[in-house]
């Protein structure tokens, strides 16, 4: 164990851990943060997706140690309830939520998408959203809700 700290939502945290703990713990253990989910626990997934240094990254592959003097953003840090990110609000207009697994990664991937292309072609979107899984079947809203983003932008 090592008191490790961390930037996260642009919060400093400082938390007792093996340095070789998953991120995805530390988050949602330590600093009671929801938004990134423990899907498969491999990295194939897409639920516990979090922004590092701005880059979409898995944090359950991601060892807390590897997150020291960088900027951790998840879910929870890109808009709140009273003042949602525009995709947040997009997947809200779209109804692109059904049962909410897979959101979180769905819009933290976006998220980084269109922080590095503002306007991506549908073909695009696909692209970048393959690594996450979704077994509701909502890809058709997600797509159009980072389209209506996009757009809004």
């Amino acid at each position: 164990m090592a008191r490790i700290t961390l930037r996260v939502n642009g919060t400093t945290h400082s938390v007792e851990a093996d340095p070789d703990t998953p991120l995805l713990y530390v988050l949602r253990d330590d600093l009671a943060l929801n938004g990134p989910k423990f899907g498969c626990g491999l990295g194939q997934c897409g639920a516990c997706t979090v922004h590092l240094e701005g880059n979409a990254v898995r944090s359950c592959s991601v060892p807390v140690s590897a997150v020291v003097g960088k900027k951790v953003t998840t879910l929870e840090g890109l808009g709140s309830t009273a003042k949602p990110h525009p995709l947040q609000q997009a997947f809200i207009d779209e109804q692109a939520v059904q049962c909410g697994y897979c959101i979180n990664g769905m819009i933290m991937t976006s998220a980084a998408l269109l922080k590095q292309n503002t306007n991506p072609s549908e073909e695009q979107i696909r692209a970048a959203l393959a690594g996450n899984l979704c077994r509701c079947g909502t890809h058709q809203r997600i797509t159009a809700a980072v389209r209506r983003a996009a757009l809004a932008a």
